[in-house]
């Protein structure tokens, strides 16, 4: 009996292990150079306050990843398929630019990160942004839907980097641990208020939506194998916001105790030198290169993805470029305008960041709704559309997620965070 129970219970990790990759990835990328900046600013400025709010953030993601993880699954479809379908090729084309516009400027402002991450190191930006981008493309157009899974899963483990950062901090760990469960030193001030939203607004993203959904299509994987890409979704949250709490650690236990503020992820590498020593520093440079390298891989892709999905072409990433020539294409165009961008002199990469936040911010309600359309279609959906308790906290998390969205770009606008 022992024995059986011990074959059944490798199966379950075998098929688990087999199913995983689009949670994990989906969630990861959420984390990139905006999401590191957004952390570290709010790490330097409130300390340990803001780890509370890493369960609700955690929460939030899980929600609205399953969802289109489930829908993908069911339906065999990505998002953008079901909304051509179902609202036809106008909203499909308004939906794609929105989108494609919104996603641009995010690899910008991750191209951004790795001239920052390089900055730090002393490389030389130009060949560096040169060698980053070949092997982007490199990766993208010769590697298939395996390869390129081990990539994006290597490249999210190496996020551990930030547990180093931390642990050399030497934050007061009882402190940070009990802040998880249980409020404290929370400020009463309106700039903390807009901090959190923008918290939630730089995790939860119109382009994350899309990617999960298309991302699992690709990977062909059955409603048979469902429970347990849940799992994975979930699992996908929770790393996640396990890595955002050594950022946040390792600058409330540097930045904030001696009251330095800093203004992007690159300051803070260079800022806890002093306190924490050289090896934290480097591992929070390494780690904004890690999450700016997946952003300006993942983002783009996103945009192929939905391209394909709306105008009905071939996109995968098991196709060659021949075969799939304008997903490809949509994809390198996005990486080389976002390189030739940031090379720019006194271009304003604030402003880019500001103006994709506001339009992600306006998309995200349009994406949660057609998320809670389709999900409680019971012709597509069957026995697996959205429960009750699941509408209510999904419509009632959607709305913070988009007054978060939102938020990010009143914050900017009027300089509060």
């Amino acid at each position: 009996m022992i024995q059986l129970q011990q074959i059944i219970t490798r199966r379950r990790m075998m098929v688990f292990f087999a199913v995983m990759g689009p949670g994990i990835i989906a969630a990861i990328a959420d984390n990139d150079a905006s999401g590191v900046a957004t952390y570290s600013i709010l790490g330097a400025k409130y300390g340990y306050s803001i780890l509370f709010f890493l369960l609700i953030i955690t929460v939030l993601l899980a929600i609205t990843q399953e969802m289109g993880a489930r829908l993908s699954i069911v339906t065999g479809q990505g998002l953008g398929d079901l909304i051509r379908e179902e609202y036809g090729i106008k909203i499909s084309i308004l939906i794609f630019i929105l989108l494609m516009v919104a996603n641009l400027g995010t690899t910008i402002a991750n191209y951004a990160g790795l001239v920052a991450g390089f900055s730090i190191f002393g490389l030389p930006i130009i060949p560096s942004l040169i060698i980053t981008t070949i092997l982007i493309g490199f990766f993208i157009s010769k590697g298939n839907y395996k390869v390129n899974q081990r990539i994006f899963l290597t490249a999210g483990l190496l996020y551990v980097v930030y547990i180093f950062s931390a642990v050399l901090a030497k934050p007061n760990w009882n402190l940070a641990t009990t802040s998880l469960f249980l409020p404290k030193n929370i400020p009463i001030k309106i700039d903390f208020v807009f901090g959190m939203m923008a918290l939630l607004g730089t995790t939860v993203t119109p382009w994350g939506q899309f990617f999960i959904s298309s991302f699992i299509r690709d990977k062909k994987i059955t409603v048979n194998h469902l429970r347990y890409e849940k799992l994975e979704v979930f699992f996908g949250a929770f790393i996640t916001n396990f890595f955002s709490f050594f950022m946040v650690v390792a600058c409330a236990a540097t930045l904030f105790m001696h009251k330095i503020q800093i203004k992007n992820a690159a300051d803070a590498a260079l800022a806890i030198m002093p306190f924490a020593g050289a090896f934290a520093s480097h591992f929070f440079g390494i780690g904004l290169i890690i999450a700016s390298f997946m952003g300006a891989v993942i983002v783009p892709l996103t945009t192929a993805y939905a391209f394909a999905e709306f105008f009905g072409v071939e996109g995968s990433l098991d196709k060659s470029f021949t075969e799939s020539k304008q997903f490809h294409l949509i994809f390198f165009a996005q990486i080389v305008i976002a390189f030739i961008i940031v090379l720019i002199p006194r271009f304003s990469l604030f402003k880019i960041v500001l103006y994709t936040q506001s339009l992600n911010g306006a998309l995200l309600p349009v994406i949660i709704y057609f998320l809670l359309r389709f999900c409680n279609d019971s012709e597509r959906m069957g026995r697996y559309i959205n429960n009750k308790l699941f509408n209510y906290l999904s419509v009632f998390f959607s709305v913070i997620i988009v007054i978060a969205s939102l938020t990010i770009a009143v914050s900017g606008i009027f300089g509060i965070l």
